[in-house]
């Protein structure tokens, strides 16, 4: 009896210690220190966790390290002032991003494995969500956006400014990144499902904010870097492309990748 419990014991501490290296490791990615990890260390360390039913642990782990930084992001938003506050946004936006490619290259077993079978959303789609909820929805954020965005405009509609150029080229590093992401961590319906989600929140946002005449443009930036530019690849996705849309009679899918493709 004894021995098994100084087992549960040893357990414990390691998984304890494992996830304390996986954590600095989250941390330096944000803090744009990543250069000095070991990226195959901590993947062997994210596996041996997951594979010691330590799952349960490094998901919450990551939630809580995430989410933490994202409040302290938020924060240095919501300090900008002026035309900065956009280009700040646009900057942890894309540092974000990028964090989010390096910490699901480690947890990559944890997504293909635990996640699945634990119902849990995969680590880039929670990032996104985590970002949306502690970014997005943030009351000052969301706020200062409105103002921004509307300031923007009239400043285009009293020609002081070019609003459009500007919002067309961060939509486009936007949606170029966005298409990035998703087509390595969804199959294609998924993908699809995405796509035309942000073309009709495109549209809606068009008619309730900017000029009419700018729908079309915005549109073609959604339909250019999330469709054109991975149409082939989408098409022979292995698992879940064209061919496997038809074999298993997946009308839904196949309606949505008619509407975008044509």
């Amino acid at each position: 009896m004894k021995a098994f419990k100084h087992q549960v014991d040893f357990d414990t501490n390691y998984a304890e210690n494992t996830w304390k290296v996986l954590e600095h490791a989250i941390h330096e990615i944000y803090n744009h220190n990543a250069s000095g990890l070991n990226f195959e260390e901590l993947y062997r360390n994210a596996y041996s966790m997951v594979l010691h039913k330590y799952g349960e642990k490094l998901y919450a782990g990551l939630v809580n390290t995430m989410t933490g930084h994202l409040k302290e992001i938020a924060k240095s938003i919501e300090a900008a002032q002026g035309g900065l506050f956009l280009e700040e946004l646009n900057v942890k936006w894309g540092d974000h991003n990028k964090a989010l490619q390096m910490i699901r290259q480690i947890l990559m077993y944890m997504d293909r494995t635990f996640v699945p079978s634990s119902c849990k959303t995969p680590v880039h789609e929670l990032g996104l969500n985590l970002w949306r909820d502690n970014i997005i929805r943030d009351s000052k954020i969301k706020s200062k956006s409105l103002d921004t965005l509307l300031d923007l405009i009239h400043r285009e509609r009293t020609g002081e400014e070019d609003f459009e150029k500007p919002f067309l080229e961060f939509s486009t590093r936007f949606y170029s990144g966005e298409a990035q992401q998703l087509i390595e961590c969804c199959d294609c319906g998924n993908y699809l499902r995405k796509a035309e989600k942000h073309h009709s929140e495109e549209i809606e946002r068009v008619s309730r904010y900017v000029d009419a005449k700018t729908e079309v443009k915005i549109t073609s930036v959604v339909e250019g870097e999330m469709i054109a530019n991975h149409m082939q690849r989408l098409v022979h996705l292995e698992n879940s492309g064209l061919v496997n849309m038809l074999v298993d009679d997946k009308y839904g899918d196949l309606s949505i990748m008619y509407n975008l493709f044509c």
